[in-house]
């Protein structure tokens, strides 16, 4: 069969133009599960995604049409594909090493922006090339599907809408079906995949480039075997799960102490069981606070968590308190699930699987005490930081009710993410404390309508029978520190999150790995291995 064949009635580019759009949404779609681990899946991270993928398929575009141009040789395009097709097969088995690669070397040379530059340096290496080839494939099919100037709007605008509708499956398929499926890895492999058959079915039509189609299929299978993980944290070896939902990156990690739930690789602790029903020493014991600043502890209180976890809280607060139930909003279902397998979660307590301002929007319920504790890996969902939201959320509290906000990062920086928070707070409640949790970034808030929680916090604290808890409350109690109002707002027009809890976190880096940068500084690479 000749090539002319295959191509006379051009259905063979239209597919290829399907698939590449496809292709094209896909790697996408996988590239902001593959840097979230590591970078958060903030906005900023996915305007660093889509700004590098733009470009790419724009230098693609520029480049592929001067080359059709040039020698408008089908061959030529098909290749390409076939690069394409091995480079992104490749992308589980290096992306995770070239991450790490990228951010090693970053966080030792720069003071500013570390995260922002990782992930676009990592996006540049990983993803650009691949996408450039990709960007070909337009101008090139456009060069060999016209015949004439007079069909030139009717064939352009089919090749539009081919790429289109491949691009909105390649959208949809990923996120829905396969990364909650098979992972993100596998995704990478299937679209892969659909490149690589694209390629090699071309060239066995014209019988050749026998050898570059056996290449390209030897790697992507050698891809396939070794890359074919959903391990992000590789190194780690006490994970009892690691997976992926819709929404987040998961790993359940035990110890002899605890089992924990991360959904960042790096760092950060989102839920956590202690084997010994102990306090867990982090800022869900200064949470527990809240019953106690409101009247009689021995009335009925109803505690709602926006942002239930694994249901660190709510075990806390059933242990502790006697008249109190507990119920949790959490959007992802797959923690909720996560949270009854490794985390004791009681079946009695609810958990309704939702959007924390969506449930308050749709519920009259009144709760003594709200919880949010909505932080999503590093970021904090902007629609549950704003003015609208804290107004929302005190008018489901009962009369003389509390919230209790976890803020992490905390800064003294002037304009700092907590001081935002802090004073929108101050904006909507007559009474705003906080105190800085010991030994981490965390600071809890407390807010509420009743002036006197503090005199309430001391007075019931007295009542506690548990001596390990009436040690917490008593240094809870005096470490508050009550907040004025001040003129940093966040509200649902403007919650500029992202840009602050970078600025945050770049901060704890820099403080946190100081000491190595001094050394590398001083003595480089050699001065760096000896010091560890």
């Amino acid at each position: 069969m000749e090539s002319r064949n295959i191509l006379k009635s051009k259905s063979y580019l239209y597919l290829t133009e399907f698939f590449a759009g496809m292709s094209v949404m896909a790697v996408e779609m996988g590239a902001s599960r593959l840097l979230a681990p590591y970078f958060s899946s903030s906005q900023i991270v996915y305007t660093i995604i889509i700004g590098t993928i733009m470009i790419a398929m724009a230098l693609g575009n520029v480049w592929g049409g001067r080359s059709a141009d040039k020698n408008p040789d089908p061959d030529r395009l098909y290749r390409r594909i076939l690069i394409a097709a091995v480079w992104i097969a490749a992308i589980p088995l290096a992306g995770k090493y070239v991450i790490l690669g990228v951010s090693g070397l970053l966080i030792l040379t720069v003071d500013t922006n570390f995260l922002v530059l990782a992930a676009f340096t990592a996006c540049m290496v990983i993803f650009v090339f691949p996408l450039f080839l990709l960007g070909t494939v337009t101008p090139s099919l456009a060069k060999y599907t016209m015949g004439s100037l007079e069909d030139s709007g009717k064939i352009v605008g089919a090749l539009g809408a081919f790429n289109t509708i491949g691009s909105i499956i390649g959208t949809f398929l990923p996120t829905f079906v396969t990364i909650p499926k098979v992972g993100t890895a596998v995704t990478f492999l299937i679209f892969s995949g659909v490149l690589l058959i694209l390629g090699i079915v071309y060239f066995a039509s014209k019988r050749q480039n026998g050898k570059g189609c056996v290449l390209a299929a030897a790697l992507f299978l050698l891809c396939s075997i070794f890359g074919n993980s959903d391990s992000f944290a590789f190194w780690e070896k006490n994970l009892v799960y690691e997976g992926e939902s819709i929404y987040n990156y998961l790993q359940v990690k035990e110890n002899d102490n605890s089992v924990i739930l991360s959904t960042n690789v790096l760092f950060g602790v989102q839920s956590i069981l202690k084997k010994d029903d102990s306090l867990t020493g982090m800022y869900y014991d200064y949470a527990l606070a809240a019953p106690l600043m409101t009247p009689s502890v021995e009335e009925e209180k109803e505690v709602l968590i926006l942002g239930m976890g694994t249901g660190t809280y709510a075990r806390q607060c059933r242990k502790y308190f006697d008249h109190i139930s507990v119920e949790g909003v959490e959007i992802d279902s797959r923690i909720t699930d996560l949270a009854h397998k490794y985390f004791e979660l009681p079946e009695e307590v609810k958990v309704t699987t939702y959007d924390g301002r969506a449930y308050l929007q749709a519920s009259e319920q009144k709760y003594d005490v709200i919880m949010v504790d909505a932080y999503q890996d590093i970021t904090i969902p902007f629609q549950m930081s704003s003015l609208e939201f804290f107004t929302m959320v005190r008018e489901h509290l009962k009369e003389n009710g509390v919230m209790v906000v976890n803020m992490n990062m905390k800064s003294g920086e002037e304009g700092s993410i907590n001081e935002y928070l802090t004073d929108t707070i101050c904006e909507v409640f007559d009474t705003v404390c906080t105190v800085d949790v010991a030994g981490s970034t965390n600071r809890e808030l407390f807010a509420s309508q009743n002036s006197g929680i503090e005199e309430l916090l001391a007075q019931n604290a007295k009542e506690l029978e548990d001596g390990q808890l009436c040690a917490m409350m008593e240094r809870v109690s005096a470490g508050l520190q009550r907040c004025d109002k001040g003129g940093h707002l966040l509200t649902d027009d403007r919650a500029p999150v992202e840009l602050l809890g970078m600025r945050v976190i770049d901060g704890i880096i820099q403080e946190e790995i100081g000491y190595y940068k001094e050394i590398f500084r001083q003595g480089g690479i050699s001065g760096l291995l000896e010091a560890m």
